[in-house]
């Protein structure tokens, strides 16, 4: 695996354009590790994710689904049947973006003490 080099001032193109950009928006999102949680454990339609995450609006739920779907992290399949069924489920993409994910959130957990003494400096 190469890294580049970072150089410095970085630009807004650079920014905008390093790969880890977009993936850190994705990390960052308010509901998008939720919902990859969730389909952790299975496919799910979508009003079992609408009933899964209170406070997550429809409109947000099928934004965040197309912007996981994008980004190759989920796959949607259509069940054609009256009336139709979609279901949303992890793909390979999806499983091997939660590892570091995870690590991140266990990282959080452990320095979280850490964290809060600093803000209260």
């Amino acid at each position: 695996m190469s890294t580049a080099a970072i150089t410095v001032p970085v630009t807004v193109a650079e920014h905008e354009n390093c790969p880890a950009t977009s993936v850190l928006r994705r990390v960052g999102d308010k509901w998008s590790v939720v919902i990859l949680s969730i389909l952790e454990r299975g496919a799910h339609g979508f009003n079992e994710l609408d009933r899964s995450v209170e406070g997550l609006s429809r409109r947000m739920l099928t934004r965040t689904l197309r912007a996981l779907e994008e980004d190759g992290l989920i796959s949607r399949t259509v069940h054609p049947r009256v009336p139709p069924r979609v279901d949303y489920a992890l793909t390979d993409l999806g499983r091997s973006f939660l590892e570091p994910v995870r690590a991140l959130g266990l990282w959080a957990v452990a320095h979280q003490s850490d964290l809060e003494a600093a803000h209260s400096r």
